[in-house]
């Protein structure tokens, strides 16, 4: 969260110290946060080919080109707790938005909501739910192999040719600070010269590919051996797999460097050739691995080697045709950090009114928008640019919940009709009242199965005919009714007898 881009300056710096800055040191220092403050900013900027986009398309490039995200206060107590605190900013539209996350769940309150949105977890189908793994343990092993494969990039990188430090006056978060500014500059055709070098050098380490190795074998083999205990490979047996999984630690690092140093190997044998067909044949990486792709970083750094500040700007030019009318593409991000490893006390969201929990299969599109004032950015952007609340439905006399005529009306299954406009159905046993509610107005729509008597939002109606069940049990309703109830529009082929239902 403090720093989103850290790793762009993993893949542009080396192990080499830069004017007497360990920039390792202030790469693995980061790595190591736990807790701090930080506000950041980030904005997309594309570039269209005018003579190729056309007006719809211009359109869109600057509807993207008005998105910006500000993150006025971040908090991060640890690595289970944070709060967000910012805005999102579309079409000169500020969304104020307020953010908090802990071992449970993630709150998310917007302007406009009546309550905020709460998401489990659980929902998101966590480790512990797949694997009999002690999570916690392996969370922290992964947190201590991260700054260890860094460590391992890092020192088989070489620093780009425009690179320097020096010493400034920054201001973070109110202080003034002394700092040193690293400065970084790179183009495509220097990033994509320094792959080589990089390769070469790690064909070259066997001692610390090997450790790498075994690190990684530490914290992913338990995993990888508690998923084969449960669900086995398709197609073989117990005692197969059990074959092809080492029998020892070393073994399968001495199976797995032999197996990437002949990779390695075999790379770099042809390396310039087949770097120069690549190239032939996919002329379109030349421009973006040109010298109109650039980056350019700026970290300030302190005493202890925290980067406490950073700008960068990553233009990445594009192939322009007709398909993609675009001939660059660049992000701009700023950020100022504080606090770290200090005490930290998140923002929690104000969950006193309630919140709505989103749970997969379990909330609709009616009940989110319902959740939003109608004239707020959300409502809308949900309803009509995200379409949510769209529904398109097919039928047929000929399909198992097709529509039937009876008295030269169209009735439907009125159980299936509802679900398929996410409305709810409530049948009281051993009455024939059925109440339906309209799941993007909450309104009830009333009927009794033989009456043509019927209430939508309180207001009585008669229907053309009466609702009735049918013989398989099901029952039916005059679809034109129930279908208009429920907010949606009728349409039928009289040629092929389809019947297209449809609710914007």
């Amino acid at each position: 969260m403090a720093i989103p881009l850290v790793l762009l300056m993993v893949v542009l710096t080396g192990c080499q110290a830069v004017g007497g800055v360990d920039v390792s040191q202030a790469i693995a220092n980061n790595t190591k946060v736990k807790s701090g403050e930080s506000k950041q900013s980030m904005h997309i900027n594309i570039e269209p080919d005018k003579q190729l986009a056309t007006d719809e398309a211009l359109v869109m490039i600057k509807r993207i080109n008005s998105i910006s995200l500000n993150i006025d206060h971040a908090k991060m107590k640890d690595t289970d707790t944070a709060s967000v605190k910012g805005s999102l900013n579309m079409d000169g539209t500020k969304l104020p938005f307020h953010l908090s996350v802990d071992k449970s769940g993630m709150t998310i309150d917007v302007d406009g909501a009546q309550k905020p949105v709460y998401i489990s977890l659980d929902t998101l189908g966590g480790a512990e739910t797949m694997l009999p793994l002690d999570t916690k343990e392996l969370e922290k092993q992964m947190q201590e192999l991260s700054p260890k494969v860094l460590t391992f990039v890092m020192k088989h990188l070489s620093n780009p040719k425009n690179i320097s430090v020096t010493p400034v006056q920054e201001t973070v978060n109110g202080e003034t600070l002394s700092l040193n500014k690293l400065h970084m500059e790179i183009n495509g055709e220097e990033l994509l010269a320094m792959v080589k070098p990089f390769l070469t050098s790690i064909a070259k380490d066997e001692q610390g590919l090997k450790q790498l190795i075994g690190d990684l074998y530490d914290v992913l083999y338990p995993v990888f051996e508690s998923y084969m205990g449960l669900e086995g490979i398709e197609g073989m047996e117990d005692d197969e797999v059990t074959s092809i999984l080492p029998k020892s630690k070393e073994e399968a690092v001495t199976s797995i460097y032999d197996m990437i140093k002949e990779g390695l190997d075999s790379v770099l044998v042809n390396y310039d050739e087949e770097l120069n067909n690549l190239l032939k044949d996919t002329p379109e990486l030349k421009t973006v691995f040109g010298p109109e792709t650039k980056l350019n970083m700026d970290f300030f750094v302190d005493s202890k080697l925290d980067i406490r500040k950073q700008n960068m700007s990553l233009k990445v030019a594009v192939p322009a045709s007709e398909d993609l009318p675009v001939r660059a593409v660049t992000l701009s991000a700023d950020s100022e950090l504080w606090n770290i490893g200090g005490a930290v006390t998140v923002d929690e969201v104000d969950a006193s009114r309630g919140v709505m929990e989103l749970a997969e299969g379990e909330v609709t599109p009616g009940q989110v928008l319902r959740n939003f004032d109608s004239n707020s950015f959300v409502y809308q952007f949900l309803k009509n640019e995200m379409k949510i609340s769209t529904k398109s439905i097919f039928l047929h006399p000929s399909e198992e919940n097709g529509a039937i005529t009876v008295k030269n009306t169209t009735f439907v299954p009125l159980r299936y009709l509802s679900e398929q406009l996410d409305a709810e159905v409530k049948w009281t046993k051993g009455s024939k009242q059925i109440i339906v509610i309209d799941d993007m107005t909450g309104d009830e729509v009333v009927l009794t199965v033989g009456s043509s008597k019927a209430t939508v939002a309180g207001q009585e109606v008669t229907m053309v005919e009466s609702a009735f069940v049918g013989k398989n049990g099901k029952t039916y309703v005059p679809l034109r009714f129930m279908a208009e109830s429920l907010g949606a529009t009728v349409e039928k082929e009289q040629d092929t007898g389809w019947i297209f239902i449809d609710r914007n």
